[in-house]
């Protein structure tokens, strides 16, 4: 049976007078088809120097926990996710409108859903999920970042990209657009792994190793997620930080048999 631990927390940093990050989950033992859902876990970032980035990272992230909720039993969770990005960037960019105090509001976004063995994370922007194991740090998710994509092309060294001062203009954003671009990964669970999704505000000042060590040394999820904060503070502070920890205690062996999961015993 599959059988996690779960802690978040979120600070608003040292420089910012509000917090506009946003975080929620839904764990699967409150009704018989949350259970066939499985878990989800979503994390959200509104656009810095955009008004009403809170708002807009509420609304995502609510939208999401809300279609997960209504979701079909059984429904694949890599179509699922997609649709329910897709649901949520169009609210935020019809609530945003043209002018009033929400217009241009949008947010990063990454959701995790777990069921069975397998992890399916989706996202847009530079909120990230890492996958610890035996701990060994592995990022999950890639930045839509313009530095970032410079990186990839070849454009910028990973020395230029790291110094540039533009490292943290995204190249697309929940509510930016119309229509936006979800990025899917999965990954088969083994027990005693940790997914850690995070804002910039985390993984900005703390590299993956400084992730990954902590979580690693301390027992107890609660004292690893106070001892980020805590560190990313020490180091920068200078823009709100929010972490969600899930460690994987046990998953379901799970086949496929006519585009269906089946238990394995």
């Amino acid at each position: 049976m599959l059988d996690v631990e779960f802690t978040q927390l979120t600070d608003p940093g040292r420089v910012r007078e509000h917090n506009e990050d946003y975080l929620g989950y839904i764990l699967p033992h409150a009704s018989a088809q949350l259970r066939s859902h499985g878990c989800l876990f979503a994390l959200a970032d509104g656009v810095g120097g955009q008004r009403k980035g809170e708002v807009a990272s509420r609304m995502a992230v609510e939208s999401v926990l809300a279609g997960f909720v209504g979701a079909k039993e059984g429904e694949a969770h890599k179509a699922l996710l997609t649709r329910l990005i897709q649901a949520a960037n169009t609210q935020v960019y019809e609530s945003g409108g043209s002018s009033g105090a929400r217009a241009g509001m949008a947010t990063t976004l990454v959701a995790c859903a777990i069921r069975f063995d397998r992890a399916v994370v989706a996202h847009v922007g530079d909120s990230r999920c890492y996958l610890i194991r035996s701990g060994r740090p592995k990022q999950i998710t890639t930045d839509h970042t313009v530095v970032s994509e410079q990186k990839r092309l070849g454009i910028l060294s990973a020395k230029e990209a790291a110094e540039s001062s533009n490292k943290h203009l995204l190249s697309r954003s929940v509510g930016n657009d119309l229509f936006v671009a979800v990025e899917i990964n999965d990954v088969q669970l083994q027990k005693d792994d940790v997914l850690v999704l995070c804002s910039d505000g985390l993984h900005g000042p703390l590299s993956e190793s400084d992730i990954a060590d902590i979580v690693t040394q301390n027992q107890y999820l609660s004292t690893a997620v106070e001892r980020l904060v805590e560190l990313a503070n020490q180091r920068d502070g200078s823009d709100n930080i929010s972490v969600q920890l899930i460690r994987i205690h046990d998953v379901e062996r799970t086949g496929m048999y006519r585009g269906r999961p089946y238990k394995i015993r």
